[in-house]
């Protein structure tokens, strides 16, 4: 059943629910991450159905693998840290973004300036809280002087550029083309292959979620037009699947299936195949797709996408984030309990980078409209054609 409300919304609300839902889906999926559906039951006594606290309860500052971040409790990870970097990236260049972008203002935000990390529970360079796949920036474009279009080539190829693309399909909100090609552009500066892929179909889904009437199949048929190679048959085949169900419950094994065949890393997460995350136009991350698989399987409801990314296990602080975004963009109700104890525990205004971002959208589609006309106005001199506008 598509939940009361869904694909209506102002472009206020839509980014709100898009930013708010990557934040809440990201801290409660955090403590469970790197598990299985099984481990993840046995460990809470069934299902998780919301903000749980740390997997080695209070060891958890000294428990590996997980040492020395505090996951669980509300926190959110690098996955909401990312993306509220690039918020402040557009914040402070107040037009699209390139590769380029990613040097001039993204690496110096994560090097030079200390923020809270509610997982180190301190004030702290972003750079000190980030995965090693995003320490890749840093390496290669402070240090290294690469050129930002090509700096994610030899990086690890996850969903580390994917997971803080939101920004660019609110940007481009209704225009899952231009969020797309915009996402490719400023994603190379991260990663290659699939993983650079994946960031432009997930910019793209968010900002087909903002279109006017959009439901979870107008969103996966969007993502579809756009997506290439291994990510575009994973998506197809995970939503193929997703389709025979409508309880996250029974689709966790058939979605796991489904994407089996298109991601490297193997069946035991904790312990990649030697193939794991390099470069191929056959395979595809596995977040992504699961995203959008539980979107399809709730109907875009909030609260049922991101349980079922959660509890599907693996890197479900990732897939949450993604299904959050998409259905929080769809119009879908962030539950404010979950975001109350979330802004709460992370000690982090989650709706102030709504606010900064929506300011910013409507800045750059002004002079998206500006430049349109300048380019009607010129083509029409040219062709000696009256222009439409």
């Amino acid at each position: 059943m598509t939940p009361k409300g869904l694909g209506t919304g102002s472009l206020d609300e839509r980014i709100t629910g898009a930013l708010v839902g990557a934040a809440v889906g990201d801290a409660l999926g955090g403590p469970v991450e790197g598990y299985s559906p099984d481990q993840i039951a046995e460990r809470h006594g069934g299902r998780v159905h919301g903000v749980v606290g740390p997997w080695n309860g209070d060891d958890w500052p000294t428990a590996r693998p997980i040492a020395p971040y505090h996951k669980g409790d509300g926190h959110v990870t690098d996955d909401t840290l990312m993306t509220h970097a690039l918020v402040r990236v557009y914040a402070g260049v107040r037009d699209h973004l390139d590769a380029y972008s990613v040097a001039t203002h993204l690496v110096p935000d994560l090097m030079t300036t200390p923020r809270w990390i509610p997982e180190l529970e301190a004030e702290a360079l972003p750079l000190q809280r980030i995965f090693l796949a995003e320490k890749w920036l840093v390496a290669r474009l402070h240090y290294g002087h690469v050129d930002p279009r090509e700096a994610g080539s030899g990086n690890i190829v996850n969903c580390g550029a994917a997971m803080y693309m939101a920004p660019v399909g609110l940007v481009n909100a209704a225009n899952p083309a231009g969020a797309y090609a915009e996402a490719l552009d400023v994603a190379g500066a991260h990663q290659s292959s699939y993983g650079r892929e994946a960031a432009g179909v997930f910019a793209a889904a968010v900002a087909a979620a903002c279109a006017p009437g959009a439901t979870p199949d107008s969103v996966v048929a969007a993502c579809l037009s756009l997506a290439k190679d291994g990510t575009r048959d994973a998506v197809e085949a995970v939503c193929e699947v997703a389709s025979r169900y409508t309880d996250f419950e029974s689709a966790l094994v058939p979605l796991r299936r489904a994407v089996a065949p298109f991601d490297t890393v193997g069946p035991d997460y904790r312990a990649p195949s030697l193939g794991a995350r390099r470069p191929s136009r056959l395979h595809s991350i596995e977040e992504l797709p699961v995203a959008l698989g539980m979107l399809i399987v709730s109907g875009g409801d909030f609260r049922h996408a991101v349980l079922g990314s959660v509890n599907y296990g693996r890197d479900c602080d990732s897939i949450a984030t993604m299904a959050g975004a998409v259905a929080g963009a769809l119009g879908s109700t962030v539950p404010h309990d979950w975001a109350k104890s979330v802004a709460e525990a992370s000690r982090l205004d989650l709706d102030a980078p709504a606010r900064t971002l929506t300011e910013v959208t409507r800045e750059i589609f002004g002079r998206d409209v500006e430049r349109r006309r300048a380019h009607e106005a010129a083509y029409a001199t040219l062709t000696g054609t009256p222009c439409s506008g």
